[in-house]
């Protein structure tokens, strides 16, 4: 399916592949500019048919879990279609679609359980990433699960989503103001994807920049 394919190698070019860590205005705009469309009849339903094909599934967690947090950054919009990417994803996984999948496009299903509010999710996030041999992002997702533990939900979102943090979540976010890259003041912070996971050796700037940034959430 050209439309699928064209998504994939949007997001999988070299170009793209340095903004998942570190976008900037000039890549949230292409990215809106170019997908827009995409994304709202993804979200609208009128792709449902790209889910026959593992690629196709892929390609739809990256308009419905990814896209919008660049295309959105700092408002509750980039998380408002969180819940239809995760149902994907779940149906993707139960057909066992990841098992025909490289270890990048592999990553980009699982993220929407990450991405998830709810520990169940994360948990199987945890053991899909673990299962897959994604070592270079359990880290990562270790220390979302550890969150969503603590709190039972992301802090950094509330003020977006109009929710009043407790005294234990304003503590928290003063210690650790990480907001992965969803405060509009802060356009170049991470774009909202972990490591690219490859069967070679992560260099050390990818570390770097995975422990620096982190995904967005």
């Amino acid at each position: 399916m050209r439309d699928v394919q064209e998504v994939l190698d949007f997001w999988f070019s070299e170009d793209a592949e340095r903004h998942w860590f570190a976008s900037t205005p000039a890549f949230d705009q292409e990215t809106r500019k170019r997908f827009a469309q995409r994304v709202a009849h993804a979200a609208s339903g009128k792709l449902m048919s790209w889910e026959e094909a593992p690629e196709g599934c892929v390609a739809l967690c990256i308009l419905l879990d990814q896209m919008p947090r660049n295309m959105f950054r700092g408002s509750p919009r980039a998380f408002a279609t969180d819940a239809k990417a995760l149902a994907i994803a779940e149906r993707a996984v139960n057909r066992r679609f990841d098992r025909e999948l490289t270890a990048d496009h592999k990553q980009f299903l699982y993220l929407p359980f990450v991405h998830s509010e709810d520990v169940a999710n994360q948990l199987r996030a945890l053991a899909l990433f673990e299962t897959a041999g994604l070592r270079e992002a359990l880290e990562y997702v270790r220390d979302r699960l550890a969150v969503i533990r603590r709190f039972g939900r992301f802090p950094h979102r509330n003020a977006m989503l109009g929710r009043i943090s407790t005294s234990e979540e304003l503590k928290f976010l003063a210690q650790r103001p990480n907001d992965y890259g969803q405060r509009a003041e802060h356009p170049s912070d991470s774009a909202g994807a972990p490591a690219r996971m490859l069967s070679q050796p992560a260099s050390a700037d990818l570390v770097s920049g995975l422990s620096r940034a982190g995904p967005a959430s």
